[in-house]
């Protein structure tokens, strides 16, 4: 059975659509790592629903420098090992460099988080707030 041009158009148009819901979901993401086809892939599965790892993304230089990006806009405050987000930019990508060698690696382990109380607005009650490191080794740079 052959399709006719209108039966490939109206998929092709259907196909696109989809396509750019997904890219919407996940904006967040580096677009030059996260292609289209893995885009559509996190949300339907893989091979029958099997996943593998993706780790292989988190390690892409692209998306670590994406992710810095984030942290350096938000301005947030350093985490136990006392470097700022300034001090980290300095040498950002001597740093991003050896994270993703030490995530491609398998021995990257995350530090300790340091918990700071943050008044809820509106009440004398505080909530619990855990910052995160900016250096991924926690030592001085």
């Amino acid at each position: 059975m052959t399709n006719t041009r209108e039966e490939r158009t109206s998929a092709q148009v259907h196909n696109a659509k989809q396509a750019e819901e997904i890219r919407s979901r996940w904006s967040w993401v580096e677009p030059t790592v996260w292609t289209e086809r893995m885009l559509t892939a996190l949300e339907q599965g893989v091979k029958g629903g099997v996943w593998f790892s993706l780790i292989d993304k988190v390690y892409a230089k692209a998306n670590l420098e994406a992710a810095f990006r984030d942290v350096e806009a938000n301005a947030g405050s350093p985490g136990i090992d006392h470097v700022t987000v300034q001090q980290f930019a300095s040498r950002a990508e001597r740093a991003i460099g050896k994270l993703a060698a030490s995530l491609k690696a398998g021995g990257y382990r995350p530090q300790p988080i340091r918990r700071v109380y943050i008044s809820k607005p509106g009440s004398r009650e505080k909530r619990p707030l855990g910052i995160a490191t900016v250096n991924p080794y926690c030592t001085s740079l």
